[in-house]
This record gives structure tokens, C-alpha cells and sequence, in this order.
């Protein structure tokens, strides 16, 4: 079973992605201009459906900036409905 998604493992997840360390991930930054591909935000939507989040990868696409995914993640991972349900 994967492990709960929390905002340390949210910032794990995009560290390992960024080759960065968990502290040094700016949740304030685009995560096209980070350096994220549609690949990689693919295969993050997929980990984080796993631990629970109804998510998609037009969601995260759609948003510009990691704590906006976050938002829309603790969202989800609260039971709030997705807006094309």
C-alpha cells in the first residue's frame, strides 16, 4: 500500500522528479518552468492516485504553480468532488 500523501511526501515527490532536496522545492514555481514534462506530471498524478487523490493530469496541467497542486491534492484527498464529475 503506498504511503499517505502529506505535504513532507508532496515535496518528496517533487524533489525526486527535480533533483532537489525536499527543502529546496519553491512551491511557489510553475512546474512547467521547474522543469517537469507532461511525462513526469503523468506518472506524479498516477503515484498520487495511489495513495488517494482523484486526480488527473488536465487537472494538475491546468494549475501554475506546485501549491496550487497542493491545494487541489488536500482537496481531493478531503473527498471534494472533481469539477468534471
Amino acid at each position: 500500500m503506498p504511503e499517505p500523501l502529506t505535504p513532507a511526501s508532496f515535496r518528496t515527490d517533487l524533489a525526486e522528479f527535480l533533483h532537489l532536496s525536499p527543502a529546496d522545492v519553491d512551491l511557489d514555481e510553475n512546474p512547467l518552468q521547474a522543469g517537469l514534462d507532461s511525462l513526469r506530471i503523468v506518472t506524479l498524478a498516477e503515484r498520487w492516485r495511489a495513495a488517494g487523490a482523484d486526480i488527473g493530469f488536465v487537472e494538475l496541467a491546468e494549475r501554475t504553480s506546485f501549491a496550487q497542486w497542493w491545494q487541489l491534492l488536500s482537496e481531493r484527498l478531503a473527498g471534494a468532488p472533481r469539477a468534471d464529475a
